[in-house]
């Protein structure tokens, strides 16, 4: 279960790999494993849609159950009927990572971070949530 707690040490982990790369200013969410927002942080000078691009990039692997890595490979076409249909928007784009417990392998909410490139995004997510003691899934690269 997705606990207040977990969400804060994720998003705190994550924004911490990012300063130690030298990122540019994040906007880390964590949703629960019904697409909730439980935690946001957005540093300062992030851009004006990060927050909307980062619950969408998580919103987006808890949708198909797939990291951001794997849903940039799918259908443009088909991933475009979905986006529009995504009641919370929704970014197919590595950043968006899951989050699973590591004793059952299930899905307990993902991660989604907009601010650098996808896979600095995604590697900032990869770390908080493992820095959590959580199984990152950020989909086949």
């Amino acid at each position: 279960m997705m606990t207040l707690e977990l969400a804060v040490a994720i998003v705190d982990g994550a924004l911490a790999k990012g300063r130690a790369i030298d990122c540019a200013p994040l906007t880390v969410a964590v949703l629960d494993a019904g697409g909730h927002l439980v935690a946001l942080k957005r540093q300062d000078d992030s851009g004006i849609l990060r927050v909307e691009i980062a619950v969408g990039k998580a919103y987006g692997a808890l949708g198909f159950g797939v990291g951001g890595r794997e849903l940039r490979e799918k259908n443009a076409t088909f991933m475009a009927g979905v986006i529009s249909t995504a009641p919370k928007g929704m970014v197919p784009a590595p950043g968006g990572v899951l989050i699973r417990n590591p004793d059952t392998g299930r899905i307990i909410g993902a991660c989604g971070i907009s601010g650098d490139t996808g896979e600095r995004d995604a590697d900032c997510a990869v770390a908080g949530i493992e820095g959590a003691g959580l199984t990152a899934d950020p989909g086949n690269a």
